[in-house]
């Protein structure tokens, strides 16, 4: 097996890492729905108790996030996808073929950086204050390690093949 084997078989585990954790939040949507209010609420911050983000608790807005997370992480999965397949392809080719057959894997993992580094680091993380509850704290340590198989996968593909 080559170096470039690794690589989409490291890409097609990540698609299929993004596409599971989008239809588990589909099978446990009302779950998904109120882990995501919980967080948005900012309820139970005893550490940091005052923000200058006002606590969010609409239900138009926290469908709203919901959704978007679910999309984007089913987005990142079937570009990943595509990504895969196109290594796939290129497999045999000369270096410079598959190094450019790399567009959308990388695209892929960047996406996934987002959802997971973005949405949950940034947003729920530091704006949020997600870090002061025993229900944001383990979503973030999960977050934290879906971001980084996004970043090792995205390093080890943009890696430069010969």
């Amino acid at each position: 097996m080559t170096i470039r084997h690794f690589k989409v078989i490291f890409v097609l585990l990540l698609a299929l890492m993004c596409l599971i954790y989008a239809f588990q939040n589909i099978a446990n949507i009302d779950a998904c729905y109120q882990a995501i209010a919980y967080v948005l609420s900012m309820q139970e911050h005893a550490v940091y108790p005052d923000s200058f983000m006002p606590s969010i608790e609409s239900s138009f807005l926290v469908w709203f996030v919901v959704i978007l997370i679910i999309t984007t992480e089913i987005i990142a999965g079937l570009v990943l996808l595509k990504g895969a397949w196109d290594l796939w392809t290129s497999r045999l080719a000369e270096a410079m073929a598959f190094n450019h057959a790399k567009k959308y894997a990388l695209i892929g993992a960047g996406i996934g950086i987002i959802v997971w580094f973005g949405y949950f680091a940034v947003f729920g993380g530091a704006l949020m204050q997600m870090w002061q509850t025993q229900a944001g704290s383990m979503s973030l340590t999960g977050a934290f390690q879906y971001f980084a198989s996004c970043v090792f996968i995205w390093l080890i593909v943009n890696s430069n093949d010969v």
